[in-house]
């Protein structure tokens, strides 16, 4: 089994393109006839995906990107560079099957992706099925040139997924009702094998931290993920608070950070996944706060941040209720306000037995539901699926009740 995947941003920077390398990985660890190639403007390479680099003629970005800082929306693409990028592309792509030969293309966000893959699977006669992020539809709501497009794409397509139950609404509701059947939601996985024991101490000392607890926020920094509103929270609370990620709010909360005097918050930047760090500030944190004021699609760092026993608070939009319980395994409050989210982390962090009591529910969560090992195999069904789509055919009514009175005789003897 011989899957293409069609990708539009570096593989690094983002949750889909996490997601994405962490697919391939597990999918080539666990099933030994499939094999992965990746379509996508990354230089680096990968173990588990042969990665056909491209250069695009011009990069664009959907809400943000910290590797590709200044690029500007596809929303404010002219249609002269919409149907450059698109051409580049349908090459690429066209190349990529010649040399990998693949059994199935997997769109792996919409936009201009679906219509790339359904050209390709209409020349070459190869199956194709579509995955949104949710931040895909963000962009196709303030750009509707692609819409008609990726319609038509999923109406050809042969399954469409999406990250989840939230995105697959949106989808359906954009899109049309009748897509339903074969839209199905299968969210993003975690890795659960991590190392609680592990010393982090070097963050400490590095950084000169003054207090014991840590509240961390990992992410893109633009408007929508609302990181103003922690900073505001944080005149409150007697914790470093941490901010790692890069954006075009960066200016913006750096001047928020001056304007209040803060000296617990740390603006630390981007860290690559790919160093290993980030799981170091998560095994750090006592707390991580998601204060989007968007709907937030699904969430992976929220995601990733639970499987390291950390409570969080997020805000009570998109998908994010379906991982996080009131309560239970962190707390769900109202956008845009910095008094609750300080009362929360300070509740969180003056009660030991509660913070701990979220943080094995939170680990509890996500080894249950998003462990890679039901979403691999999720997909890989799905993929099989999509290649044989053809179901046997049913035996008539007056054979299977044939079959069912032979069933109860057999068991009365």
């Amino acid at each position: 089994m011989k899957v293409l995947y069609l990708y539009m941003f570096p593989l690094w920077g983002n949750g889909s393109g996490a997601w994405l390398r962490r697919l391939t990985r597990h999918l080539t660890d666990n099933f030994p006839d499939y094999e992965a190639a990746i379509v996508a403007p990354e230089k680096r390479m990968l173990k588990y995906a042969k990665i056909f680099r491209l250069e695009p003629p011009l990069m664009g970005i959907f809400v943000g990107h910290p590797e590709l800082l200044g690029v500007k929306k596809y929303s404010k693409f002219s249609n002269q560079e919409m149907i450059e990028i698109f051409n580049y592309y349908l090459l690429q792509t066209s190349r990529a099957i010649e040399k990998f030969k693949p059994d199935l293309i997997h769109a792996f966000h919409t936009a201009f992706l679906p219509q790339v893959a359904r050209i390709m699977a209409n020349f070459y006669k190869i199956p194709f099925i579509i995955t949104t992020h949710g931040s895909d539809l963000y962009y196709l709501k303030e750009d509707s040139r692609w819409r008609l497009s990726v319609r038509d794409s999923s109406l050809r397509a042969k399954w469409i997924t999406a990250n989840s139950n939230f995105t697959r609404q949106w989808y359906l509701q954009m899109f049309g009702r009748d897509l339903s059947k074969k839209t199905r939601t299968i969210p993003a996985g975690v890795n659960n094998m991590i190392d609680f024991g592990k010393n982090v101490s070097w963050i400490d000392k590095k950084y000169h931290f003054k207090y014991d607890h840590m509240v961390l926020f990992t992410g893109r920094l633009t408007q929508h993920k609302g990181v103003e509103y922690l900073i505001k929270a944080a005149r409150q609370i007697k914790a470093e608070i941490v901010i790692l990620g890069d954006g075009p709010e960066r200016k913006y909360l750096e001047s928020l950070i001056n304007k209040y005097k803060l000296t617990n918050v740390h603006m630390l930047g981007y860290f690559s996944q790919k160093l290993g760090e980030i799981d170091d500030f998560y095994l750090r944190s006592d707390i991580y706060v998601a204060p989007s004021v968007w709907n937030e699609p699904l969430g992976l760092v929220i995601l990733e941040a639970m499987v390291h026993k950390t409570p969080v608070i997020v805000t009570r939009k998109g998908g994010v209720s379906t991982i996080v319980k009131d309560d239970m395994n962190g707390f769900l409050v109202r956008p845009k306000s910095a008094s609750i989210i300080a009362q929360k982390v300070n509740q969180l962090l003056k009660d030991d037995k509660l913070r701990y009591k979220m943080g094995e529910n939170a680990y509890r969560t996500v080894s249950e539901r998003f462990n890679w090992g039901k979403i691999a195999g999720k997909f890989y069904r799905l993929y099989q699926r999509s290649m044989n789509n053809k179901r046997p055919p049913r035996a008539p009514t007056y054979v299977l009740a044939a079959i069912k009175k032979i069933k109860k005789i057999n068991q009365s003897l």
